[in-house]
Formats: C-alpha cells, sequence, structure tokens
C-alpha cells in the first residue's frame, strides 16, 4: 500500500483532470502521505511522541531518497518496471530496519504482524523472481 502510494506521488502523474502534477504538488502530496502513515502507526502502536518523530523523520528521508532515485529512472528513460519496483523494496526494506530500531519489542511484533511480514514476502518474492529471471538470461546467453 505504501509503496503504491509512493510510486504515484513521486512518477508525475495526471491529476485528476489538472494534467500533470507541479514539484510542490507531488511533495504536498508526499508530505500528506506522510502524515497521514505517523499518524496510522501513532493509533495503531500507541508511539511515545519521541517514536511519532523518528518515523515522521526516516519516512521523510527515506520517500525522498526512494522518490529521488525513481526520477533518475524516469528522466533516464528507464521502462523495465521491475527496476523501479526493485528501488521501492529497497528503501521500504530500509523503513522496517529503521522502525525495528527505535519501535518497542512489542510495537514491532504488532507492525510486522499488522503490514511488515506480509510485505517482506511480497518483496521476497518479487527478488526471488528477478533472481530467476536474471539467472535464466545468463543461462541463455552462454
Amino acid at each position: 500500500m505504501m509503496a503504491a502510494a509512493l510510486c504515484l506521488s513521486a512518477l508525475p502523474l495526471p491529476a485528476q483532470n489538472q494534467g500533470p502534477q507541479t514539484p510542490e504538488q507531488r511533495e504536498k502530496q508526499l508530505l500528506e502521505f506522510i502524515d497521514k502513515e505517523v499518524k496510522r502507526l501513532s493509533e495503531q502502536l500507541e508511539l511515545e511522541y519521541w517514536q511519532e518523530f523518528y518515523v515522521d523523520s526516516t519516512l521523510t528521508h527515506d520517500y525522498h531518497a526512494m522518490q529521488e532515485e525513481l526520477e533518475d529512472f524516469q528522466k533516464a528513460k528507464v521502462s523495465n518496471v521491475d527496476l523501479y519496483q526493485a528501488v521501492q523494496d529497497k528503501w521500504m526494506e530500509q523503513i522496517d530496519r529503521s522502525y525495528q530500531r527505535f519501535f518497542t519489542e512489542d510495537q514491532w511484533k504488532k507492525y510486522w504482524k499488522s503490514s511488515g511480514q506480509r510485505a517482506q514476502k511480497a518483496r521476497d518474492k518479487r527478488k526471488a523472481k528477478s533472481e530467476k529471471a536474471s539467472t535464466g538470461a545468463k543461462n541463455d546467453g552462454k
């Protein structure tokens, strides 16, 4: 869910009947998404104020870094969707590693059970598929 929302905010997709979004509109959309995610996690996990700060900081930094990588691909006219997905997966894993450092054990378990584990399984499945395709391509070239 987070990756899809970020993907929408990272790429200059047309807004509803308005044409392409400006960088300011994309930034506003991203910050609104981050704010909603911080509030969602705070309510779900009963985060302390300092944890909310770290969630906000983590998401702000990592989403902007991910968005920058995705925009670089777009500028280079990369059309391989798997490469875009790999970048998103890399940053989602980074976010999970950050969360694990400052969530309590109970908060982490609750987060992992509610969404983290499912997202990780999907990332692992995509990674295995990509590696299998990569191995197949190498074998075809021999």
